[in-house]
């Protein structure tokens, strides 16, 4: 995919993301690695749903603005999901209600903020991590990313929203939006005594699908 074609994927894929009603205002950021080692990442202050891929923000390997408009706050953050999740080729962070909500919740494991619900879950987003409340833009941020030693794809940012590493935009999108739905579920059944998925089942889906869960320690059936 030549630059111009990631440009205008941000774009599209940002758009949807922002009239579903998934990131709010100018929240939210986006970042696509490109095959020079340099990245495509919205500009600060920018709504995912009137970017121009012209004035996307384009860093080089790094790290420093080469052309576009002043790249988003949260660029420690992407930089430390590409320092430690060497597969990842995209990151996606959002500001989606239910998944907020869910970081605020006081029960949430910190090494698996949702239970096994459902297969899909599992599949587009292994077990997600929640860290603590850190001010956006603060690069402790990074530290606390590295701290889970690339083990996650998705992770909760206490009190501030979701963020979603993929092999492709597209995939982290998926990913994104999977997890949204899934916390959703989670809000509605809260209390209620759902059915989870089994160890066992947890485990057939691991064999066929190829799942690399980290352990968590915690058993939700």
């Amino acid at each position: 995919m030549t630059e111009t074609m990631v440009r205008e994927e941000i774009c599209r894929l940002g758009r949807s993301l922002f009239e579903r009603g998934l990131t709010p205002g100018s929240s939210g950021n986006i970042s696509v690695k490109l095959d020079d080692g340099g990245w495509l990442v919205t500009p600060t202050n920018a709504s995912l749903g009137w970017l121009d891929p012209a004035r996307l923000s384009r860093l080089g390997a790094d790290g420093r603005l080469i052309s576009g408009d002043a790249p988003t706050k949260e660029v420690p953050l992407h930089t430390a999901l590409y320092q430690t999740r060497g597969a990842a080729r995209a990151v996606v962070h959002l500001h989606s209600t239910h998944s907020v909500a869910l970081s605020m919740l006081p029960e949430i494991d910190p090494r698996a903020a949702l239970p096994p619900m459902t297969p899909y879950y599992l599949m587009k987003c292994g077990l997600t991590a929640l860290v603590p409340y850190y001010r956006p833009g603060d690069p402790a941020v990074a530290d606390a990313i590295k701290g889970l030693a690339g083990k996650y794809t998705s992770v909760l940012l206490a009190n501030h929203g979701p963020v979603v590493s993929g092999d492709t935009l597209e995939a982290a999108v998926f990913a994104m939006e999977e997890l949204e739905e899934t916390a959703k579920l989670y809000l509605l059944l809260r209390g209620l005594n759902p059915r989870y998925l089994t160890p066992a089942q947890v485990a057939d889906l691991s064999r066929t699908f190829g799942l690399a869960l980290p352990a968590h320690g915690h058993d939700h059936a």
